[in-house]
């Protein structure tokens, strides 16, 4: 069993300094660590054979999946609705769970609550490419009774041999259940300086879960609004805070952070309010309106006083706006840039030039939220579907707006759960 335990050590280090070269164990008031978009050559998603326009059509698609569970969660469904990483989530994240450290890859999930993994004995899981979460191994693993408030204050919870077993059910048909637990779960700082142990999290670990497309992930960590989330069950070492830096080039780590290292400062950082809507776990922001060169286009659910009309998401690729707020921004933008219009090759996106490079004289472009201005850059804007073909990155949908991750990519986006904004500071996450 020394052996034994030893060798799993050594998995979780070798794991672990792929992307960071570890030194030193310790707590920290605040932390940062890595994400991997989806489809990157280092996330087990990747596919070689596909091109980057197959790529992004792919992520099209997902946006348009995910914003279902949006939409179901305002329609007053009281379960708990999460999405799977392959029908929207974009970005993944290395950590390890247990005494010695178990290495695992969950999606980080701004639009779910709760952490699960795979776990040992498996009863009917799918397939991935790290070694299973095995409880009896762990020192410090701990089941939940059912007769406990950590039982009782999850939806979804049922009795087994007097364990609380949770259940969550996803919005493509995707499942998990198993027992509701504790352990230790461990990160990588991104400065390869140190690892930080966060003890006594709550987690599912699953005996039983299926995946619509499975790709080697083994589950998920949720970064929503709601208690069950990472961001609330880290106390003082998030103290409710977290930010991420979404870079431009897929190919390059993007980066999440904690605590004091989250707090988006300096010049040119711009505040809104969170709005407090049901469900929790997702953040509401109001939008007042959109800005297109000099002509300013109110959204008209905030005319109609609608506070919390738009969900920002990391894991929706585009923004996703209500028809006739969609078709006024398109159309003014179709009007004030001087290229050719033409059909998206991929028949996916509505507003497509001729471009085999990027749009000189674009216009500028300000989203208005409550209390702030984001001013956006082209590659916030754009996306190329082709060689010749650049494609405006926002799309109709008929309920709930969503602010995508195009939108967010070169931002420090920080938000503190405490005083309940969430901050934008434009930055170079390629270099950060």
């Amino acid at each position: 069993m020394i052996l034994k335990s030893n060798f799993i050590a050594l998995i979780f280090l070798i794991y672990m300094s792929k992307c960071n070269s570890l030194t030193k164990t310790t707590n920290t008031t605040g932390f940062t660590t890595q994400l991997i978009h989806r489809d990157s050559p280092q996330s087990p998603h990747y596919n070689h054979s596909q091109s980057p326009y197959q790529r992004l059509a792919n992520a099209v698609q997902r946006s348009f999946n995910r914003v279902r569970r949006f939409k179901t969660n305002r329609l007053g469904s009281e379960s708990p609705v999460s999405e799977i990483t392959n029908s929207g989530a974009e970005y993944l994240m290395k950590y390890a769970i247990g005494t010695p450290p178990i290495p695992s890859l969950g999606v980080a999930d701004t639009g779910s609550d709760i952490i699960w993994t795979q776990c040992q004995p498996c009863q009917d899981c799918f397939k991935q490419k790290l070694p299973f979460f095995r409880p009896k191994i762990s020192s410090t693993y701990k089941n939940i009774p059912c007769d406990t408030n950590n039982c009782k204050s999850f939806q979804e919870t049922s009795c087994s041999e007097k364990k609380c077993v949770y259940t969550e059910t996803y919005g493509d048909g995707s499942s998990t259940q198993g027992d509701l637990s504790i352990d230790t779960i461990t990160f990588a700082s991104s400065n390869g300086r140190r690892t930080i142990s966060a003890p006594n999290i709550i987690f599912g670990c699953g005996f039983s879960n299926s995946l619509l497309i499975p790709a080697g992930e083994s589950g998920i960590v949720g970064l929503g609004g709601g208690p069950a989330s990472l961001v609330r069950q880290l106390g003082p070492l998030a103290n409710g805070k977290f930010s991420y830096c979404l870079s431009s080039d897929n190919s390059r780590p993007s980066q999440l952070s904690f605590g004091d290292s989250a707090v988006v400062l300096g010049r040119g950082v711009v505040s809104t309010p969170l709005v407090k809507k049901y469900p929790e776990t997702f953040y509401y922001l109001t939008l007042e309106g959109i800005s297109i060169g000099n002509q300013r286009l109110k959204f008209d659910d905030f005319s109609s006083g609608v506070k919390g009309n738009i969900v920002i998401d990391s894991g929706t690729t585009l923004t996703l706006l209500p028809f006739d707020f969609h078709a006024k921004v398109e159309s003014a933008m179709g009007r004030l840039i001087k290229l050719r219009k033409i059909k998206d090759p991929r028949g996916e996106l509505s507003l497509c030039f001729f471009s085999r490079d990027g749009i000189k004289n674009i216009p500028d472009v300000t989203v208005h939220f409550e209390g702030g201005d984001v001013k956006l850059r082209q590659e916030n804007l754009f996306v190329r579907t082709s060689d010749v073909s650049l494609c405006f990155a926002a799309q109709p949908v008929d309920d709930v707006a969503v602010y995508g991750n195009v939108a967010q990519k070169n931002f420090f986006v920080g938000y503190d759960l405490q005083k309940r904004t969430v901050s934008f500071q434009a930055a170079n996450c390629r270099k950060s």
